[in-house]
């Protein structure tokens, strides 16, 4: 399923234009250009709208003329572009065909979106802007670059043995990746998608975890129950570090003071000192401790143990467990709020997620979700929480000051790894069965029609075998 998945288990560019199009970009570039001279922008719209009708009416009543009019008319614009590996009756599903009038009514606005809103924008990206989006393929032993702008693979880069955690450098343009079964990490230069170091490490690494400045990486080596911590100035192991026996993850806080690994064999967490580097205090926990997260202000973490379906919760300032939280059935995933204030945790078997009030350590409600929650990702806002359901094959989303579910979407086989795009209008879900990348539209299009669904598959990305994470990374500069 995931790296949790397989701890807990041992229990060209777009296409362009075509040439047939109704209109290409060109021609409607200098309509708009003659337009904004002369008419409002309503008007074009409407001009753009009236003579694409007339054109749309003149073609035979048929599914493969209204076929070909569907795909050429999204040519300019990706994020109205069906799944590919679906075929055309994914698109028929996702815009709902009826009687000719109908159908006409409904593809017209959406061909004058794509035209006048679609090509425009995309001419005018920022060449030297970068967004990056990375996903580890376990099962080929590489790591997949898709281009989020593009919505497209264009890259793939051979890695260590059975690569599985990614993370990004907050302050320098590299990934970092943990092969598994090589004992080792992966340098990844963004700006040239280019493997530029490996960095040898103990025995079966899962995840790396990033200081907040930049300059260390920490590494929980599950096998040598042991942290490995890397200079990421000079990519050489300073230290490694005896923890408890089995050690999942190694997370680091957002000040930088200190490590937290869960000890999952030994029902532990260790606690290291990243000044000294060594570990300045263990404690027992619940059973089979794994995810961690840490609040932002760095006073608290909490730690999630699918072997008593329980949530500990541990005061950093005090080195102390608070309590031990009940939850759901098989608890493995941790996703955070970014004001800090709630925990929503992912219960596997229970086929819901909980949400626990960070300051309080009291679970204000439990919510089903679909079948086998894995994976939860939370918007900058703090207003929805994103939950992928690996045995329902879809994304629910939950609306937070609501307090309720409003909807779900299908994606592939088997959804884990979760990431939005910098502008949070794309969430990119990785389907670990289908090896291929999901990408969600969260937002309305512009036209704001009934049509233009809040969220809609709009894109199916193949990538490498087994997919396990996902990370983004924008930047300027570059190539």
């Amino acid at each position: 399923m995931n790296a949790w998945g397989d701890l807990a288990c041992e229990s060209e560019s777009a296409r362009g234009c075509a040439k047939q199009s109704l209109l290409t970009c060109t021609s409607v570039a200098a309509e708009e250009s003659s337009a904004r001279q002369n008419r409002s922008a309503g008007a074009t719209a409407l001009t753009l709208l009236r003579r694409l009708t007339a054109r749309l009416r003149s073609y035979p009543d048929s599914l493969l003329s209204r076929k070909r009019i569907f795909e050429q008319s999204v040519e300019c614009y990706p994020e109205t572009n069906p799944p590919r590996r679906r075929g055309f009756s994914a698109a028929r599903r996702a815009l709902p065909f009826q009687s000719l009038g109908s159908r006409r009514r409904r593809l017209v606005p959406l061909i004058a979106l794509a035209f006048a809103v679609g090509c425009r924008e995309q001419a005018s990206v920022d060449p030297t802007y970068h967004e990056y989006a990375y996903v580890s393929n376990g099962g080929s032993d590489s790591v997949s670059v898709i281009d989020s702008q593009a919505l497209r693979n264009i890259k793939t880069i051979a890695v260590g043995r059975n690569p599985t955690g990614l993370a990004a450098n907050p302050t320098r343009n590299e990934i970092y990746v943990a092969n598994t079964e090589s004992n080792n990490v992966s340098v990844i230069d963004a700006e040239r998608n280019t493997v530029v170091a490996t960095i040898g490490v103990h025995r079966a690494p899962y995840f790396v975890s990033v200081s907040s400045d930049g300059r260390r990486a920490y590494v929980a080596n599950s096998g040598s129950a042991n942290v490995s911590v890397i200079d990421l100035d000079k990519r050489v192991v300073i230290a490694t570090i005896p923890v408890g026996s089995a050690p999942g993850l190694a997370k680091v806080s957002p000040d930088g003071s200190v490590v937290a690994v869960s000890n999952r064999a030994a029902n532990t967490v260790s606690l290291i000192d990243t000044k000294k580097l060594a570990v300045r205090n263990t404690l027992s926990v619940c059973l089979q401790p794994q995810d961690i997260t840490i609040l932002p202000d760095s006073s608290k973490l909490y730690v999630a143990c699918p072997g008593s379906n329980q949530l500990a919760s541990i005061d950093l300032k005090t080195d102390r467990v608070l309590t031990l939280i009940d939850i759901g059935k098989l608890p493995i995933q941790l996703a955070l709020k970014p004001d800090g204030g709630e925990i929503f945790v992912s219960n596997f078997d229970a086929n819901t997620f909980s949400i626990v009030e960070a300051y309080t350590n009291e679970i204000s409600g439990s919510y089903l979700s679909g079948a086998n929650p894995v994976r939860g990702l939370v918007t900058s806002d703090n207003s929805l929480l994103y939950v992928s359901n690996f045995g329902s094959d879809n994304v629910s989303v939950y609306a937070i000051d609501e307090g309720r579910v409003v909807g779900s979407v299908q994606v592939g086989s088997h959804p884990d790894g979760l990431a939005l795009t910098p502008n949070e209008e794309h969430l990119l879900v990785v389907d670990t069965k289908s090896s291929d990348v999901a990408v969600i539209r969260t937002v309305k299009t512009r036209d704001n029609s009934k049509i233009s669904a809040e969220r809609a598959l709009v894109n199916i990305i193949p990538v490498g075998n087994q997919p396990n994470d996902i990370v983004m990374k924008a930047f300027k500069g570059g190539r």
